[in-house]
């Protein structure tokens, strides 16, 4: 059972679960109409979502067991405690299941188009195991792309089924909040996985991989992730003298919990050449990504309106 738990990545399946909570039963609560879900059928979006996502863990491991016998021996499981055929099923019947909740879903709401898009989250993720994290970038904008999806979907399904006339304009301010956070879990997610290369530059080289940090170097790639920090940094200020001038709690939160860290990152990026050292930073981001998503907390607590 721990191996097959830590085969689906369920502390990522954790933040995932988190995440989506806080949309619904936080910042959702706060809305003056109806949203589309009840408990039941917001269960199911949560079951689907992280069906999907535990099949593209799988996966990825399976397309990877040669790469990470370098880059993380001690952590294999695909080959050793599981043989490719076991998680190969493993992963059609998470995927699988996955797939047909969400169908289920999309017609309980009454929007049945929307059940395609579990069908392309599921067959980019596979393209991403066997092809697309080949190429340069792309496998990291995809990865950065699904972190965002797993936001902008609870919008989707709990949101755009309830929308009318009357309730336009929160449906709209709502709708842009989360593609705000969507931004911020893109960026971020995007500057973690190029650490994760620098981190796995041995592994990827002998696996024939064209990561940035092969292509560009350690030193330039750092500096890239130094940009990109920056640029979330400030991003996240002008937002904050924006939006929560009024909130000094709210300030002092993203200030201490988020601005601190990134900081912090920006700061040491530029220094790092190490593996433990990458691995270290990797985590202070997954960290501000936690901070995130308990930021919607604020909205219950009244510290954001």
């Amino acid at each position: 059972m721990v191996a097959f738990l830590n085969l689906i990545r369920f502390k990522n399946l954790i933040f995932i679960v988190l995440l989506q909570v806080l949309i619904k039963f936080i910042l959702f609560d706060s809305l003056e109409f109806n949203t589309a879900l009840s408990g039941f059928n917001f269960t199911i979006l949560i079951f689907a979502t992280v069906c999907i996502a535990a099949g593209g863990y799988i996966i990825n491991d399976i397309y990877d067991v040669a790469i990470d016998r370098i880059n993380k021996p001690e952590r294999l499981i695909v080959g050793t405690i599981f043989s490719q055929n076991k998680a190969y099923n493993f992963y059609v019947g998470t995927t699988t299941t996955g797939v047909f909740a969400g169908f289920y879903l999309s017609n309980l709401v009454e929007k049945p188009f929307l059940a395609g898009l579990f069908i392309i989250l599921a067959a980019l993720l596979y393209l991403y195991a066997s092809y697309i994290k080949k190429l340069i970038l792309a496998g990291n904008l995809l990865v950065a792309l699904m972190a965002a999806m797993s936001i902008i979907i609870v919008g989707l399904f709990d949101l755009f089924p309830a929308l009318n006339f009357e309730n336009q304009a929160e449906f709209s301010n709502t709708f842009i909040l989360l593609l705000a956070y969507a931004l911020f879990a893109f960026l971020l997610t995007l500057i973690r996985e190029i650490v994760k290369d620098l981190e796995d530059i041995n592994g990827d080289k002998n696996g024939g991989r064209k990561t940035i940090p092969i292509v560009l170097g350690r030193k330039r790639t750092g500096f890239l992730l130094f940009i990109l920090g920056v640029v979330v940094t400030c991003c996240l200020l002008f937002y904050m003298y924006h939006q929560l001038y009024r909130f000094p709690y709210a300030m002092l939160y993203f200030l201490f919990f988020i601005i601190g860290p990134l900081l912090y990152f920006c700061i040491n990026i530029l220094s790092t050449n190490n593996k433990k050292g990458y691995a270290k930073l990797a985590s202070i981001l997954k960290l501000i990504m936690l901070f995130g998503i308990l930021s919607f907390l604020l909205y219950h607590f009244g510290f954001i309106e």
